[in-house]
């Protein structure tokens, strides 16, 4: 059966059919994965109102990408008490937020407990904030530290108070790969082995992909698949993030960057093979919000958060800083000729917004 046929039919695609999927032309390939947005979500585009919190850039690990560390080429390093991480959520729920995303460095002086400590107060002070926090690689990282068990670790998460994981570290889960740009770092087995294990509990996570540095298209499909593997076992993954490589302050030596083309193509795909995904999110941070809102027609339906303050992302060149405006966020969905759908951090609508409630028809 030909790839279009394929299509056509909606069936599972392989890993063959994944390599075909990039060889067709950006349009024919973007209305397919539009056409299984549109029958899965219409015209929502999802977002929250979140704040994001990195409380120390001082990592043990040299990742050959990462700008945000202290120990390549970022030269202002810092770590926050705990008194100010709680004095930042706080004053962010002051302004409405209902997510807290906490992922940050690994540092030895802020071990599990000292986050432990923060979850708890954080679930004392406002208990129906929902806690995002911890990457696999954080997992990873803690549970070699204090010489516990991924198990122990993710239950010691959950009395805390941690609802649910987010998706970053996986990088490319080619084992090649990432002894070139993220040795040391938690291996790919074991990065899918902490979610399965998260998702076991009853709890929700998202999965990343970072794309557009050393890799090539056949290892995003085979880390595309592998995730689907996870998700046929677990169906805990409530989105996938194709990441783009962010190309400044690091050390991973690119010569060629993706144009807007080739990553449109890339969220397409994985809106194609990841069947058993909900969402697919065009993370502006990332693809800077213009590109992601594109990425709405090309398979994606959701833009992530108002974020407040952005640092991992910006830290190598993008221009997310300073988060986004709630009323910049309505405007470019209602303009673009999508719905806004504020949403929680599990996908339940909050808010389904109508263009008056923009002012972009005032």
């Amino acid at each position: 059966m030909g790839i279009i046929n394929k299509l056509e039919k909606n069936a599972r695609l392989d890993f063959d059919d994944g390599l075909k999927l990039y060889e067709l032309d950006l349009f024919t390939l973007g209305h397919f994965a539009n056409l299984r947005r549109v029958s899965m979500w219409g015209k929502k585009v999802y977002f929250n109102i979140n704040r994001h919190i990195n409380p120390t850039n001082i990592c043990k690990d040299i990742c050959k990408f990462c700008a945000f560390s202290a120990n390549r080429k970022n030269p202002n390093s810092y770590k926050y008490t705990k008194e100010e991480v709680l004095q930042i959520a706080e004053d962010a729920c002051k302004r409405g937020i209902k997510e807290v995303h906490i992922v940050s460095a690994h540092n030895k002086e802020h071990d599990l407990y000292w986050y432990i400590d923060i979850f708890k107060e954080l679930k004392r002070r406002f208990p129906n904030l929902h806690i995002k926090a911890f990457t696999a690689a954080e997992v990873h990282f803690l549970s070699t530290l204090h010489n516990l068990s991924y198990e122990e670790v993710l239950d010691k998460m959950i009395e805390a108070g941690v609802d649910s994981m987010p998706g970053g570290g996986a990088e490319i889960f080619d084992e090649k790969i990432r002894a070139y740009i993220c040795k040391g770092k938690v291996d790919s087995k074991n990065w899918l082995k902490i979610h399965e294990l998260w998702h076991k509990s009853g709890r929700f996570s998202n999965a990343t992909m970072l794309f557009g540095h050393v890799e090539e298209r056949k290892e995003r499909i085979e880390h595309m698949l592998r995730l689907r593997d996870v998700q046929d076992r677990t169906g805990g993954f409530n989105a996938f993030i194709p990441l783009v490589y962010q190309r400044d302050n690091n050390y991973l030596k690119v010569d060629k960057f993706l144009g807007s083309a080739e990553i449109l193509k890339t969220i397409a795909v994985s809106r194609l093979i990841l069947d058993n995904i909900p969402h697919i999110k065009a993370y502006w941070a990332s693809a800077t919000l213009s590109l992601a809102m594109v990425a709405q027609e090309f398979g994606a339906d959701d833009l992530d958060g108002t974020i407040e303050k952005e640092a991992i992302q910006s830290a190598g060149g993008a221009k997310s800083a300073g988060g986004q405006a709630l009323k910049d966020f309505l405007d470019i969905i209602v303009t673009s000729g999508f719905i806004p759908v504020e949403r929680d951090s599990l996908y339940n609508e909050l808010r389904v917004y109508e263009e008056t409630d923009c002012g972009v028809c005032q």
